[in-house]
């Protein structure tokens, strides 16, 4: 691989880079095979800030086998830098206990700056994609010490009446049985409840004891439903041996089933013996957890945040040094005011945006300035140059007016906490339609936006920079089915948007664009090269149209 932005000649000339043999490009025995890296095609006198920028995957970037030869020799050769995008977030690589894995990181960038390349940083927060399992360990219940509760108890030898309830059989109260008080007769085949109306816990866990004798001289067995629980052994019904001839204390223990209302022990199965009850008690141990307060999930969520880009900045040594702070914080409907978007919020998930207040002000006034501090404050202590740092917020649908200044409000509220903020990532989706109609309507779209972001007076990087092509009534044209001049069209208005790009965003606000798709994709005719039916790479009219665009023409 050729040292990034020494590349001026055919990207046939490739090294051995720890023997991993590339290629030669395809394009030099195909169109356009007379063409360089187009990196260097970039008019740097013109354009001394432009970049330009592939999506990989990171581990198949660090894979490097002969399968992915020519994409990763492409990507070192024909581009400024390359970005690991969503294939590098949070959630592949924190575990539940918060271990944080990032070999494939250091793999690649030392494998990047090895042959002088630059990497673009993958969005440090997001709503998804995060640690979510992390997270809510973090912020689960709090165990505390807890005490059992007596909640209830009857002595049935002081009972003259039953006032319990049967769901079958009669039970009734026999006085001065065995000469030592009343006590509680259970036909046999009955379901008796033997004690209810008691507190109900629906997280507590319950012990119930009952002294209990059998009428004859054989072992007699029940089976127990505790407030809608069936006590269970396994799949069957759990039970409960009552010996012969001599009073025993039965100990049931269990949880109300979900969504119980009432309070009760019931026993059946006594299908032999008629039993005597004389008397049952209940307690119960709260739940030993307590959920954590506010300033506790605050704090908890600080700390994920802290080790989260600790982590990170000590993988990245210094060498990546511009970032997607956040990625796409705005809610697509949600208001906190007539025409501003609020950001995304949620009750399922744990958001950083929700828990980050402190008092004064909300979690989403201080959420850009926390992250920023966190993310500049690890950058630097692992080596990094904080003059070097670049920040930026990653957004969708900045066409939309309101968007964009919504974005610039939420901007402008975390610069006022301190954040770093020096750039807008806007991504795009943008198609070509054979309609002149609303082709006309997109290319002015495409204009308007340039010139609302280039007035933002951030650096502006356009990510997403894939277009895909329709034809008349609306319909997508497959990369199979893409004719020559199909290609072409495609190909110009690539280089149409790059070259609006570079003239209408000055020169000082350049934060380069971003190509997520090399290659053509299954379904679009995307890439800067097509795949043949020998799955070789081939050059497009779209890599000519880079080329032209880069260098200014």
């Amino acid at each position: 691989m050729l040292v990034a932005g020494a590349f001026a000649v055919s990207c046939a000339d490739y090294n051995d880079q720890g023997g991993f043999s590339i290629p030669a490009d395809p394009g030099t025995t195909r169109p356009y095979a007379d063409l360089g890296a187009v990196k260097s095609y970039i008019n740097t006198e013109a354009y001394p800030n432009m970049s330009v920028d592939a999506a990989v995957n990171l581990k198949t970037f660090n894979e490097q086998k002969a399968a992915n030869a020519v994409s990763h020799s492409a990507v070192l050769t024909n581009f400024t830098g390359l970005a690991f995008g969503y294939s590098f977030m949070p959630d592949k690589y924190v575990s539940k206990k918060g271990y944080m894995n990032f070999m494939d990181l250091k793999s690649a960038l030392s494998h990047v700056e090895s042959v002088g390349g630059q990497v673009y940083g993958s969005p440090i927060v997001a709503n998804e994609q995060q640690s979510d399992e992390w997270f809510e360990a973090l912020t689960a219940p709090i165990e505390v010490q807890v005490l059992p509760i007596d909640d209830k108890e009857i002595d049935y030898s002081t009972v003259d009446v039953f006032t319990g309830k049967a769901v079958s059989g009669k039970p009734s109260i026999v006085k001065n049985f065995d000469d030592k008080g009343n006590a509680l007769k259970i036909p046999r085949r009955a379901k008796v409840w033997i004690i209810q109306d008691f507190p109900l816990d629906p997280h507590g866990y319950y012990t119930i004891t009952f002294t209990v004798k059998s009428e004859i001289a054989k072992d007699e067995t029940v089976n127990c439903t505790f407030a809608d629980n069936k006590i269970m052994s396994g799949k069957d019904p759990r039970k409960y041996t009552i010996r012969p001839d001599a009073w025993q204390t039965v100990k049931v223990e269990a949880a109300p089933a979900e969504g119980a209302t009432e309070a009760y022990l019931m026993i059946e199965g006594n299908l032999n013996s008629v039993l005597y009850i004389r008397n049952v008690k209940v307690s119960h141990t709260p739940d030993n957890h307590r959920d954590q307060t506010k300033q506790e999930k605050n704090d908890t969520i600080r700390y994920a945040l802290n080790k989260w880009c600790d982590g990170l900045m000590e993988a990245n040594a210094g060498r990546i040094k511009s970032f997607d702070l956040i990625d796409k914080p705005l809610d697509s409907k949600a208001e906190i005011e007539p025409g501003i978007l609020d950001l995304k919020h949620s009750d399922e998930k744990i958001f950083w945006q929700d828990y980050l207040e402190d008092g004064t002000y909300t979690g989403s006034e201080l959420y850009g300035a926390t992250v920023s501090k966190a993310a500049r404050a690890a950058f630097e202590k692992h080596g990094g140059n904080p003059a070097d740092l670049k920040f930026f917020i990653c957004e969708s649908g900045l066409d939309d007016q309101k968007r964009l200044e919504s974005l610039q409000y939420w901007i402008s509220k975390w610069e006022s906490h301190g954040a770093q903020i020096d750039g807008i990532n806007a991504e795009l989706n943008l198609a070509y339609s054979e309609d002149a109609a609303t082709q006309a309507a997109t290319e002015a779209t495409v204009n308007t936006l340039l010139n609302n972001l280039a007035k933002t007076g951030k650096l502006i990087r356009l990510s997403n920079f894939d277009i895909k092509y329709l034809d008349a009534e609306g319909v997508a044209v497959s990369a199979t089915n893409i004719t020559e001049s199909q290609r072409q069209k495609l190909a110009d208005f690539y280089g149409q948007v790059l070259k609006a790009y570079m003239n209408t965003i000055p020169s000082s606000q350049q934060g380069g664009v971003c190509k997520s798709n090399m290659v053509d994709t299954s379904s679009d005719p995307v890439g800067l090269w097509s795949v043949d039916s020998k799955m070789d790479w081939v050059r497009t009219a779209t890599y000519e149209a880079f080329c032209k665009a880069l260098s200014g023409q």
